[in-house]
């Protein structure tokens, strides 16, 4: 998996491998017990973006905004993370699941939209948020999801997850459920 930081001067390539590097290194500190927590997300943050922003890992102290859409406010960031430590991940981390069902992919999906909705880093959420997405898909057993970014139909897939992610905003998560299964399943047929 590789994910793409915008390069602000500098070799590229050794950014993508600096990417690289830190994906790898979660590979083998994630196990089957592992808590994501709050601490260990702006952690993978600094350990992914630290060579490109001195914020990395650093709660956003800006307000953010795309396409008329605010999200939360900077100074209530810290608390919206605790929050989401204490409530999703705990619940659903460590991501442990016997099959592939509805009950699951719902908490997976909430994990990420949620996150997603805090917007807790001024770079790099959305790809932060696949990330431990795909962290915890390889934690339960589970193929790293194909979100088919970059397949044949790419485009109208992004427009489709931006509007499940949006959906999920509102605390529905059926659509991004859905997103989900369909990228493990583009997973398991490779």
């Amino acid at each position: 998996m590789i994910i793409f930081a915008s390069d602000n001067g500098g070799n590229i390539h050794s950014r993508i491998e600096t990417l690289i590097d830190a994906q790898d290194t979660y590979l083998d500190r994630i196990d089957d017990d592992t808590q994501f927590t709050a601490a260990r997300i702006c952690q993978m943050h600094r350990d992914w973006l630290g060579t490109v922003y001195a914020w990395a890992g650093d709660y956003r102290t800006v307000e953010m905004s795309k396409d008329g859409f605010s999200w939360p406010p900077a100074h209530r960031v810290h608390e919206n993370m605790e929050r989401f430590e204490m409530g999703l991940l705990k619940e659903h981390t460590p991501f442990r699941i016997d099959a592939v069902n509805d009950a699951a992919l719902l908490g997976l999906a909430a994990v990420h939209a949620e996150l997603l909705l805090i917007h807790p880093f001024r770079e790099g959420n959305g790809r932060l948020a696949r990330w431990l997405a795909d962290l915890m898909c390889l934690q339960a057993g589970l193929p790293q999801p194909d979100y088919g970014f970059t397949s044949p139909g790419a485009k109208q897939r992004k427009k489709d997850y931006l509007a499940a992610v949006v959906q999920g905003y509102e605390c529905n998560y059926a659509p991004l459920a859905t997103f989900f299964r369909e990228a493990l399943e583009r997973a398991t047929n490779e």
